[in-house]
């Protein structure tokens, strides 16, 4: 329950955290647009006065000084323009809320592998996903396909073949459950997500300890673990 509470009070928080910084963006495109806008009309003021003091703007004369006013005029108006183009964006980024990231598929055992161990054999194909990645691996290692049953078994009762799966108590990870995870890094930096490093990392484990996958199904049968 305060666990649940305290998730709400966090995501609530991060929510205003990041409206505040919107509003304080539109504030500032508002502020910059304004003061862009005084300084174009304190500059054409200042060369319209000028060129009143010295009479030339009621002869119509095209001296510099006039030049100069014409170009101050057409740039106050643009920079007026591109203001309020910014003005108006800002508020409608603030009509339209992003929108919210879609949410991550849940992970399941015995899916695709992340990184597929080449054409899995004939003889494999009762097997599919990371079952059949396993299979294709242990016939890799030397062993024959009667092993395959036990490793089933065995990886079944351990992680249910999901690569992702790791136990809260203990935190074993992955397909083999290695204890801890990053025993795995051996065979591949990314042991965390690719179900061929784990079962290459497995299977290696299997063979220095037991000999052959039967023998690490039994041994697990008769302990709970292997």
């Amino acid at each position: 329950m305060f666990r649940l509470l305290a998730v709400a009070f966090l995501l609530l928080g991060t929510g205003g955290s990041a409206a505040l910084v919107a509003e304080q963006d539109r504030r500032q495109v508002r502020a910059d647009a304004a003061a862009e806008a005084v300084a174009h009309r304190t500059e054409l003021e200042a060369l319209r006065r000028l060129a009143d003091a010295t009479g030339r703007t009621d002869r119509g004369e095209r001296s510099p000084l006039r030049e100069a006013v014409e170009r101050a005029e057409a740039q106050a108006a643009e920079a007026a323009e591109a203001a309020d183009q910014r003005v108006s964006r800002a508020d409608r980024a603030e009509a339209s809320p992003a929108p919210e990231p879609e949410p991550a598929p849940e992970p399941s055992g015995g899916g695709e592998p992340s990184d597929p161990v080449g054409p899995v054999p004939d003889s494999c194909g009762e097997y599919s996903g990371n079952r059949a990645t396993g299979c294709a691996l242990l016939l890799d290692a030397g062993y024959g396909l009667d092993q395959m049953s036990c490793l089933d078994s065995l990886w079944t009762k351990e992680s249910g073949w999901n690569h992702l799966a790791q136990n809260p108590s203990s935190g074993a990870y992955g397909i083999p459950q290695a204890l801890p995870g990053d025993k795995m890094a051996a065979y591949g930096d990314d042991w965390r997500t690719n179900p061929a490093t784990q079962i290459r990392w497995g299977l290696s484990y299997i063979d220095d300890r037991y000999g052959s996958p039967c023998a690490a199904w039994q041994f697990s049968q008769a302990n709970g673990w292997y």
